[in-house]
């Protein structure tokens, strides 16, 4: 008897938008982004990652 429970599938909702960092940093490697009255910078990484700070 296995009480180890799988991760949940994901499931993608083609109703989500859907963004290309390169887009949003224009082939750079940084972005703002403003929700409400805070500004967060969004940068891709030498190893391709994104990271969102404040």
């Amino acid at each position: 008897m296995s009480f180890h429970t799988p991760p949940p599938k994901r499931v993608q909702s083609s109703n989500l938008p859907i963004y290309s960092a390169k887009e949003l940093t224009e082939g750079g490697e940084l972005a703002q982004i403003l929700l409400d009255d805070q500004t967060y910078t969004l940068r891709i990484t030498r190893a391709n990652k994104l990271i969102l700070t404040k």
